[in-house]
């Protein structure tokens, strides 16, 4: 499991607070940082999933040695009712759901996720479906470009997704190396110091493994799942994610927005909510966990418990 940090681990348990005797699931089974924690914390059963094969394949060792407590399913967010459903899970105590690519598939330049070292232009977490090169090389200009906008909140998307277009029709753009060179090109130095390549292959990533759209799916199955006085953990490492975690969580615990006055749904009885927060606001990563891994600063983490 090197090169595999758990974000805010201790502050994950501290809000999941597994007990024996519990059936969790690790939504995001990655470099199983979390289920090895959590099988530790507590003697309790942990199914875990994960969309990446690869991430599944890893983690037979920690499956091994927690013969009957640790579950391995290759699934999505969106299915895990049905995959625990098959497993004859109906009822979770708690679920952690840690959002984003993880470290391996930063660090796997043959996955062609990061910038940092060239690869194929790939992204995908499944290893199956539309590449970010087919993207890139096949999408009109504006839809580049609405990518761009929304998915990486790249403010020079336009100039961007022209330059994209013009690049390719020289030759086809196969590589992460290429791709940032014609990014970082399209747009001026960030005074912040963030490398001009970071917001676009982020909304490539996104699109390509439709993350946001997980998202939703995953926290509306997560909440349907929990037993009463059952948590949900997620940790967040970008706005886009963390915006709709943060709205899921107001809506569940009846925090979201009332209605004006003047709006005839102010007159109905609102249902009493099913949830209640955990954390008010975020909690963050402290000082030393940042400076000893720089990767957990623009972390959040949320926690919603079901009502007994």
């Amino acid at each position: 499991m090197s090169g595999h940090v758990p974000v805010m681990l201790a502050e994950v348990l501290a809000t999941l607070a597994p007990a024996a005797g519990g059936t969790y699931l690790d939504a995001t089974f990655g470099g199983g940082g979390y289920a090895a924690a959590i099988l530790d914390a507590a003697p309790c059963t942990l199914f875990a999933i994960d969309r990446d094969p690869d991430a599944i394949a890893r983690g037979a060792a920690l499956a091994a040695r927690f013969a009957g407590r640790l579950h391995l399913l290759e699934a999505r967010f969106g299915d895990m009712v049905e995959r625990l459903a098959e497993a004859g899970v109906a009822r979770l105590d708690g679920v952690v759901m840690d959002l984003g690519v993880s470290s391996f598939q930063l660090d796997e330049a043959a996955r062609g996720f990061s910038f940092r070292a060239d690869g194929p232009l790939d992204m995908r977490m499944e290893r199956a479906g539309p590449s970010a090169a087919d993207l890139v090389n096949g999408l009109p200009e504006a839809d580049l470009a609405k990518i761009l906008v929304e998915f990486g909140e790249e403010r020079h998307a336009r100039r961007v997704a022209r330059a994209i277009l013009r690049e390719r029709a020289a030759a086809p753009i196969t590589t992460t190396a290429r791709l940032a060179e014609i990014v970082r090109g399209a747009v001026p130095r960030d005074p912040s110091g963030l490398d001009g390549a970071t917001r676009s292959f982020q909304a490539l990533r996104i699109a390509v493994n439709d993350e946001l759209g997980e998202v939703r799916r995953g926290l509306e199955a997560a909440m349907r799942l929990l037993a009463p006085g059952g948590r949900l953990v997620v940790v967040a490492f970008h706005s886009l994610e963390d915006r709709l975690v943060k709205q899921a969580m107001a809506q569940a615990s009846g925090r979201a927005g009332t209605p004006s006055r003047h709006d005839p749904a102010a007159l109905l009885a609102r249902p009493p909510a099913g949830f209640h927060l955990l954390t008010p606001r975020a909690l963050r990563p402290g000082e030393t966990e940042v400076a000893a891994n720089p990767r957990a600063r623009s972390a959040k983490l949320r926690g919603l418990e079901r009502a007994a």
